[in-house]
């Protein structure tokens, strides 16, 4: 009974990614100057953790949401569940390409992107709960799109932070005994220790502004708003962000994307698209948004995604981090809807900025560049 306490305690602090308080920080902070960009390295560490780069973020209360949505009644799913599109993947073609540049969604933040013959993992996360207990904690509500023995060999993954929906530790174990040898994990600063604690021992771990060259590709970490945790006493001891890759200058077939991770908005994307001048392709999320009240901090609705679409300058973009577990209190097929309104508020074309069915394949049109 005790364990079981602890595990639920535990999992109302963690597995839908909602702090106890907002991101980090007090009320009493001076506001930040928001008109100046801020360096895109290195992240502020202080005693209590990283920090975000544009201020502390005011407190709100876990128990307050908690108690709104037992009396509301919230979420409510459909009597008969949510039944989203699916797409059979053509898995024998993408373990053979070498050539085309694609984008497969799995599900959630993960991604299957090959980039000039590299297959790249985003945020890989297989398994039926985002938690750290097998028996309780947000469930999987879509299967993923590709299983890992649908995948093929995986080169690089990109990790954004340590949340139980985006850091996955049966996946990445998983991933780290696959035939041909492991990929190698790019993670935030603090995740490495976390990995070799698993016998995860190729990885490489990344401050914000960092940058390395891995399989022809270069690959830089950059900031996002948001925070980390495993457990209820590491909060923000491990960094957060997002990744920007790109082909090498002069590569005959130049192509760049961007993977947004887990954030809120702030700045941060007016910065990363002065730094890198735009992009091909952007990842960015789209779901857990509500209440806004509480969640505006860490987690950007469609409205905003489509202002960070705007602002890192990105050629079209793909909706992730929606349908695959319930994490907050909108309706888990509501964030489409709610973008397809936003792109065509903001004048864009219908397919600027869209979403996939799970396990769909985007051939990404290189030549349209």
């Amino acid at each position: 009974m005790q364990t079981t306490r602890v595990a639920l305690c535990t999992i109302a602090l963690l597995a839908g990614c909602t702090p106890t308080t907002s991101a980090q920080g007090d009320q009493t902070s001076q506001p930040p100057d928001t008109t100046q960009p801020q360096p895109l390295h290195h992240a502020k560490r202080t005693a209590s953790g990283f920090e975000n780069n544009y201020g502390t973020l005011p407190r709100e209360s876990l128990l307050k949401w908690r108690w709104e949505r037992f009396t509301q009644g919230l979420p409510k799913p459909p009597a008969n569940g949510y039944h989203f599109p699916t797409a059979q993947p053509d898995v024998a073609w993408l373990k053979a390409n070498r050539t085309a540049n694609t984008l497969t969604w799995i599900g959630h933040a993960s991604a299957l992107v090959q980039i000039n013959g590299v297959n790249i993992l985003t945020d890989p996360m297989l398994s039926e709960r985002a938690s750290p207990f097998s028996f309780a904690g947000p469930k999987r509500k879509t299967p993923p799109g590709l299983t890992l023995e649908q995948l093929p060999h995986i080169d690089v993954v990109l990790i954004s932070h340590n949340h139980y929906d985006h850091l996955d530790k049966p996946t990445v174990e998983a991933l780290n005994r696959q035939a041909g040898g492991p990929p190698r994990f790019l993670v935030p600063l603090g995740v490495k220790a976390w990995m070799n604690d698993i016998g995860i021992t190729n990885a490489q771990e990344f401050d914000w502004g960092d940058e390395t060259h891995a399989s022809g590709l270069d690959i830089w970490f950059v900031p996002s708003q948001h925070w980390s945790a495993r457990t209820p006493f590491d909060r923000s001891e491990t960094l957060w962000g997002g990744w920007v890759v790109k082909t090498p200058e002069g590569a005959a077939h130049p192509y760049s994307f961007y993977f947004a991770g887990d954030t809120g908005y702030s700045p941060d994307f007016r910065d990363i698209g002065a730094r890198f001048g735009g992009f091909d392709l952007a990842l960015i999320p789209i779901g857990a948004y509500d209440p806004r009240w509480f969640m505006h901090a860490q987690h950007v609705d469609p409205e905003e995604a489509v202002r960070i679409f705007q602002e890192v300058h990105a050629k079209k973009a793909i909706g992730i981090h929606w349908g695959t577990f319930e994490l907050t209190d909108e309706p888990l097929d509501e964030p489409p809807r709610r973008l397809a309104e936003a792109v065509r508020h903001a004048g864009l074309p219908a397919n600027a900025f869209t979403v996939l069915k799970f396990g769909e394949t985007l051939q990404l049109d290189t030549a349209a560049r």
